[in-house]
């Protein structure tokens, strides 16, 4: 499937499976939390060290599709690109993301404050 009919198909979903790829072209697929931006953006963070932030910052090129907390693919694969954003890119996708997910996600910003010692890197894939 291709991006034409924008993300209507995340509509109503918790998780998107991220599927980046590693220097050998091997795919990875990761569920992840998501909120959309748009009819071509979301977002979707991860901790800036994770291997999916790697992989991006090598190569922007990714497929999604809605899936459920285990990663079980309920929907059809979507190219995209995706890239590693700062500042009011960083707070929008931030703002987007614990709007959707509250209070689960406010919760995890506590646990992170207290115990996390990894920087945060906000995700945005578009379309």
């Amino acid at each position: 499937m291709t991006g034409s009919t924008g993300l209507t198909a995340f509509d109503g979903k918790k998780y998107l499976s991220l599927e980046t790829f590693r220097q050998s072209g091997q795919a990875v697929r990761t569920p992840v939390w998501f909120a959309t931006a748009d009819s071509v953006t979301l977002y979707a963070y991860t901790t800036a060290d994770s291997g999916k932030a790697k992989r991006i910052r090598r190569n922007g090129s990714v497929r999604i599709a809605p899936c459920d907390a285990k990663g079980k693919i309920t929907g059809d694969w979507i190219t995209a690109r995706a890239a590693l954003v700062t500042g009011q890119e960083f707070d929008r996708g931030m703002v987007l993301l614990n709007r959707k997910y509250w209070p689960l996600k406010q919760l995890m910003d506590v646990a992170v404050r207290l115990f996390g010692r990894h920087q945060r890197a906000m995700i945005a894939i578009s379309l």
